[in-house]
């Protein structure tokens, strides 16, 4: 089993330290996009943690059912008045087995780079494919690599920096592992999250995909589709399972 970095303690705050997430602005065509695609068939959203997606989903009238690695963050989901329809397996994303299979399932926020080896990443597509209907569809949000924006030599980028908060990234080129450092300052204390992450290249991706039996459908910039570019500093990528 892989080490659970999202502990009791980051669980319960995680919401409330992702708050941005949850503006409708941001979420809100990421639900509409997702239920376009689901339309009248089930999802299976990989890494469900709190369900910030997959109960406005299920609200939509989509089945949701999630595999989610840590338990206290699965407690936080069905903590929540709107869970219930939404059904949870605990287990590893990359290899743990949902019962029945889906027209539709997504990864959303970064988080097919929680898995730290290419291995793990071409086991989560099979794993996806296993589990989709014919015809049915895998979405990947995540964010395209910044390297060719570290200035030669260096390997730390900082994302966010306020009173309250530093954020920033640590990138290994060898390996391809970025790992992520967050403080976050209260009065005389602070706190600290650390973890890694495999960041992946779209092509990449769609390599996985091909040897799991898919191809990629279509590519966006956003939730939005906007068209995807040079400059997009992330994707929606959307790949199918032959009919």
């Amino acid at each position: 089993m892989p080490k659970i970095y999202f502990d009791e303690r980051i669980a319960a705050a995680y919401d409330a330290n992702s708050a941005d997430m949850f503006e409708p602005a941001v979420l809100g065509p990421a639900v509409d996009f997702l239920a376009d695609l689901a339309g009248s068939c089930s999802a299976l959203e990989l890494g469900i943690g709190t369900g910030r997606v997959a109960i406005p989903l299920s609200q939509r009238g989509v089945r949701v059912h999630g595999i989610e690695l840590s338990p206290p963050m699965a407690e936080q989901l069905r903590a929540k008045p709107d869970a219930g329809d939404v059904g949870v397996t605990i287990g590893d994303f990359a290899t743990a087995q949902a019962e029945g299979t889906f027209g539709l399932a997504y990864l959303v926020y970064n988080t097919i780079t929680n898995l730290t080896t290419q291995d793990e990443q071409v086991e989560c597509f099979r794993n996806v494919a296993a589990h989709l209907d014919p015809g049915g569809c895998f979405v990947i949000e995540v964010f395209v690599p910044i390297l060719q924006r570290l200035p030669p030599g260096e390997d730390f980028r900082v994302f966010h920096r306020s009173p309250t908060r530093v954020s920033f990234d640590e990138y290994d080129v060898v390996t391809q592992i970025l790992y992520s450092h967050h403080y976050r300052f209260h009065d005389d204390t602070y706190e600290l999250f650390s973890a890694p992450y495999r960041y992946v290249w779209p092509s990449e991706l769609d390599l996985m995909a091909r040897l799991a039996g898919m191809r990629l459908r279509e590519r966006w910039g956003d939730w939005t589709r906007t068209p995807f570019s040079s400059e997009s500093t992330s994707h929606i990528s959307v790949w199918q399972k032959p009919a």
